[in-house]
């Protein structure tokens, strides 16, 4: 099983092209109960962000990391992604932690999703993303079973402690392990001696759009890109206040802060900085379910 002490062989990418990852869910299932069905909702969001792919700069590539669940409820959502031509990850199939589940579901659910992904898309599923980024010093044997299934890459650890996810000593920026898996780790930026979380989620909705700017140029000049990421759910503004099901004031406050700011803080990064899915930035060869599962990296 790995270890943090484990050998980790870095990679040279190149800093000036970001990886744009979407964790595809639906926020009432993912967030709220893991119980409750998935709702077309998700599938409206995503279309609306893909919308805003097609008009960026360039029709600009992503990664959407799906989960399962979601494929299963609206299948017809992951062709259309693919169509577009984007990169399809899987996202697990529950949305329930990875250290929670332990390492047969997670194999289980794993195996499940990827299949599911792979017949929709047409496309071999080279990446994953743990739901809540819980792949954390105490679940680091899901990297051994990401590789044992023909995984390439993981995008799950946060170089940042947190009082839920992130290992904090982890590095920045990607590397090779061990057992051959390449971990693309979440951006994390230096400021008054610390490490902070950077250019995603939560962290696009709190930090006016001249931080998220100033954070991507200063891991671009530590030699290195960014890995933003973003969930379908946070371009939808009034989403928290029209479900049919019960939010606690405090979840409702910080899950739906600033959520009608996204849309254009997403907009100005299209234009700011140049992106492409995270196989794109690893620059591994993505092929189709067809043909034999090839990848490699150019040092």
């Amino acid at each position: 099983m790995l270890r943090k002490t484990d050998h980790m062989e870095p990679i040279k990418l190149d800093p000036r092209l970001n990886a744009l990852t979407i964790d595809t869910e639906d926020w009432p299932q993912s967030s709220l109960d893991f119980s409750l069905p998935i709702t077309e909702r998700a599938v409206r969001n995503t279309c609306s962000l893909l919308d805003i792919f097609r008009r960026g700069p360039n029709q600009v590539r992503a990664t959407f990391f799906v989960l399962g669940l979601l494929a299963e409820s609206f299948p017809q959502i992951v062709k259309e992604i693919a169509a577009d031509g984007h990169e399809i990850g899987t996202h697990g199939y529950s949305h329930k932690p990875v250290f929670g589940i332990g390492p047969k579901a997670f194999a289980d659910e794993l195996s499940r999703s990827v299949k599911l992904l792979e017949d929709l898309s047409g496309q071999k599923v080279l990446g994953y993303r743990a739901p809540d980024f819980s792949i954390t010093s105490d679940s680091l044997w899901a990297l051994d079973i990401l590789a044992e299934q023909g995984l390439l890459y993981d995008s799950s650890i946060f170089p940042v402690r947190t009082s839920r996810y992130g290992i904090g000593d982890a590095s920045r920026s990607a590397y090779r392990l061990s057992n051959g898996l390449i971990e693309l780790p979440l951006s994390t930026v230096r400021w008054g001696g610390r490490r902070w979380p950077a250019a995603g989620g939560g962290y696009l909705r709190l930090y006016p759009y001249t931080v998220t700017r100033w954070a991507i140029q200063s891991i671009q000049a530590d030699g290195f890109p960014a890995v933003v990421y973003l969930h379908p759910y946070e371009i939808d503004p009034t989403e928290l206040d029209e479900i049919e099901w019960p939010v606690p004031a405090k979840l409702k406050l910080t899950q739906g802060l600033n959520r009608r700011y996204i849309r254009g803080r997403l907009e100005r990064l299209l234009q700011d900085f140049k992106f492409g899915s995270a196989s794109d930035v690893l620059r591994l060869n993505s092929t189709s379910v067809s043909s034999v599962r090839s990848a490699s990296v150019v040092a």
